[in-house]
């Protein structure tokens, strides 16, 4: 299935950008009178029929509408540093965003070598994979927060810190959440979280946990970590 995305939706005629209509009627060449399918990034599904083909504006009147058949019976909010290699970092937001995730945000650590994210780009990114993914709710990207502020702000779910350590205590992944639960994950930059910044987290109420026995990028951690909680919830 072909999913399209606005917010703009009301009185049963839904309004899209240019950017998708071009893309609607240019790329795939639909035209006025096709049924498309599309989404508002809130958890809503809708079935339409093109009724004005402008690609600087297109319109469709809607038919039907519903609520995400597959939507997760979990969240899941992901905190990995910038990598210093953007491309890195835009990987594991697309196959985030693909396996499920809720929230992202970019986590400042003392070893981070990038500071930075280009966030028009990366939300972009965000759309583009839920679209192809076939999903109805649109991960939400925070601004860059440093680890200290982080670990401090969160305390709602299972909080976990993924490090790489060995002479920290650590468990296994999987063993620090269950079913359904709401779980947060920090992945940190290369180099790993310091020493200092383990400790904080653990007195903070972070679990210290390893994905395995062998030594991972962050963005393959990151996907790691995604697909572990994916696959408890299947």
């Amino acid at each position: 299935m072909q999913l399209f995305y606005t917010i703009n939706v009301s009185e049963g005629k839904a309004l899209f950008s240019r950017e998708e209509s071009m893309h609607c009627l240019k790329v795939l060449r639909m035209r006025r009178g096709d049924s498309i399918s599309f989404t508002d990034g809130a958890g809503n599904l809708y079935e339409g029929i093109i009724s004005v083909d402008d690609p600087s504006g297109m319109s469709a009147t809607v038919i039907s509408e519903g609520q995400d058949p597959g939507r997760r019976g979990y969240r899941l909010h992901i905190a990995i540093s910038p990598l210093k290699n953007e491309d890195r970092l835009e990987w594991f937001i697309e196959k985030a965003v693909e396996t499920g995730i809720d929230e992202i945000t970019p986590l400042i650590c003392s070893r981070t070598e990038k500071r930075r994210i280009r966030r028009e780009r990366l939300e972009g990114l965000i759309l583009s994979a839920m679209k192809q993914s076939v999903k109805c709710y649109l991960p939400r990207l925070n601004d860059p927060v440093t680890f200290n502020e982080f670990v401090k702000g969160i305390r709602e779910g299972k909080r976990i810190i993924a490090c790489c350590d060995p002479s920290v205590e650590r468990i296994p992944i999987t063993s620090s959440f269950k079913r359904g639960d709401e779980v947060t994950i920090l992945i940190g930059p290369e180099g790993d979280f310091t020493a200092e910044e383990v400790a904080s987290a653990v007195g903070a109420g972070f679990k210290a946990v390893h994905i395995g026995t062998s030594r991972l990028r962050s963005e393959t951690a990151g996907v790691a970590a995604c697909c572990s909680v994916y696959l408890a919830n299947i």
